[in-house]
């Protein structure tokens, strides 16, 4: 179900709302970012993500084909999001953190579909052959 949940970073200086369907499925990934940050994504459209403050706050990662906007907050370190553009995913998207979200049950993230992607090879189709650290 389709649901609005507002997030930040640890210090509170970002802030976001989204629109997230928890049951479409979050992912993991195992490229070096996502690996050494532990980050846990749900994919949502641009239309459906709104900064609500903390621009200002922001500061910007790009690794490797430097696709993807990995922004952090510059006082706590901790990254809310990340953003790029690819066909695939329908445009312009965001790549919101599960864990930065506030209001998201416990329940719900425990239920929510999750899928291991393979980055570090640029593998996307494929389940890493070791997954269960991510």
């Amino acid at each position: 179900m389709r649901r609005t949940y507002h997030g930040s970073c640890h210090c509170g200086a970002v802030r976001l709302r989204c629109e997230v369907d928890l049951d479409i499925g979050t992912s993991r990934c195992n490229c070096s970012m996502c690996w050494k940050g532990r980050f846990w994504k749900a994919i949502v459209p641009a239309t459906d993500f709104q900064l609500l403050a903390g621009d200002t706050s922001l500061v910007e990662y790009r690794f490797g084909s430097g696709s993807i906007r990995h922004r952090f907050c510059a006082h706590c370190g901790i990254k809310p999001f990340g953003e790029g553009e690819l066909a695939e995913l329908g445009g312009r998207f965001y790549a919101v953190n599960v864990a930065c979200l506030e209001d998201v049950l416990l329940d719900d993230l425990l239920a929510a579909p999750m899928v291991h992607e393979n980055g570090r090879q640029d593998r996307w189709d494929q389940v890493p052959a070791e997954a269960a650290l991510l």
